[in-house]
């Protein structure tokens, strides 16, 4: 996983589809589920902490 697409279809393989017009209510949104989906235990905690990562560095503007 490298680019927020990525991130954003491993979401989709949960069927969830995230957008806001806030880029930022977008982002927490995504960070939220993934943490529901980590807890569930669908998916590693590579998976977790690589898309964690993502979103991160796209909300502080570095992507």
């Amino acid at each position: 996983m490298k680019s927020f697409y990525d991130v954003q279809q491993l979401l989709k393989k949960f069927g969830l589809i995230i957008y806001f017009k806030d880029e930022h209510n977008t982002i927490e949104m995504m960070n939220q589920e993934l943490k529901d989906i980590h807890q569930s235990g669908l998916i590693s905690n590579e998976d977790f902490i690589q898309a964690r990562l993502i979103l991160n560095q796209r909300k502080m503007g570095k992507l």
